[in-house]
């Protein structure tokens, strides 16, 4: 298994529109083959924090995942809501 978990601080302005466009690329996203799950978590205490939890059944899958049509839509629909770059981690 590949497991990416990835942190992001939105614009507060943004946080609805982040959400629904990063809920719409995981139901995408959980349609691949390789993708075993996508959870999309928003904090509790700070909406403004959104997690991804990602499982694919190898790397290679999370490279195929970058490559689809609904990962661009979404890259390009949120690059100028984030307050910060995401962080991601590789487990």
């Amino acid at each position: 298994m590949y497991i990416v978990c990835v942190t992001s601080k939105v614009k507060p302005e943004f946080v609805e529109a982040y959400l629904q466009a990063s809920l719409e690329n995981a139901r995408e996203t959980r349609k691949e083959e390789g993708n075993l799950r996508f959870d999309v978590l928003c904090g509790y205490d700070n909406p403004e924090m959104v997690f991804f939890y990602e499982v694919y059944r190898q790397k290679d899958d999370f490279a195929a995942h970058q490559q689809t049509p609904h990962y661009f839509k979404w890259k390009d629909a949120v690059k100028d809501w984030l307050a910060e770059p995401r962080a991601g981690v590789k487990y």
